[in-house]
């Protein structure tokens, strides 16, 4: 484009060749529907699950009840925060969304761990290594884990750590939904350590990792190439 252009010539241009470009859901339409694919997934892969172990191992009282209302909300709450982290102008509290259902999440896991010590002692706290929810774990993430990664690469990588930590937790949540469905049976203390432990370093090891999977050259890219 000439340097000697004029500032009415040059919006003329670029009007001239601008392309349609289609509007990001609400961050609220958006987690609706990401919630909707993921739990449709986690259900099968832990219908699955239940059928190859057997049954389910316990069963859903109050408190795992009260527990697995906790992880959806902590699931749709971080989703909720992380699309809207991605969208410019977006009010920054909707960032601290997840913190109440995760500290209900954690209250609930310390009402069982007491529960537990006051049952069976030291044994009730005792943390083993639990390798058996592993691969389910990890089968469970797979599709929250990318269809998140996939819907926050098409907004603007403003905090792209904080962006990455908050969808890591919510697939996180999620997947860890779908797990407690037939890990029912487990001591608090497991669940605490491995299966909430693990979505919290899950997310800040995904904010460490938010500069390279979304980065505004990336982002810049995209926008020209629309």
């Amino acid at each position: 484009m000439p340097a000697n252009i004029e500032t009415h010539q040059l919006i003329q241009q670029l009007a001239e060749r601008a392309q349609p470009v289609t509007r990001l859901l609400p961050p609220w339409r958006r987690t609706a529907l990401w919630l909707g694919v993921s739990f449709a997934y986690v259900g099968v892969v832990a219908a699955a699950c239940v059928v190859v172990s057997g049954g389910l191992p316990g069963a859903i009282g109050p408190r795992l009840a009260l527990e697995l209302g906790a992880i959806l909300a902590t699931a749709a709450t971080a989703a909720i925060a992380a699309f809207s982290s991605v969208v410019p102008g977006r009010d920054r509290r909707f960032l601290l969304l997840p913190l109440l259902p995760l500290a209900i999440w954690l209250a609930t896991l310390g009402q069982g761990c007491l529960h537990d010590w006051q049952a069976f002692g030291r044994a009730g706290l005792q943390v083993r290594a639990d390798w058996d929810c592993a691969l389910p774990a990890l089968i469970l993430s797979v599709m929250p884990v990318g269809a998140m990664l996939m819907m926050l690469r098409r907004g603007a990588p403003l905090l792209p750590g904080v962006s990455l930590a908050l969808g890591a937790l919510a697939a996180a949540a999620i997947a860890n939904f779908g797990l407690r469905i037939f890990h029912a049976g487990d001591i608090s203390i497991q669940i605490l350590v491995w299966h909430l432990g693990g979505a919290i370093v899950l997310s800040l090891a995904a904010s460490s990792l938010g500069r390279y999977l979304l980065n505004w050259p990336a982002f810049v890219a995209r926008m020209v190439a629309v």
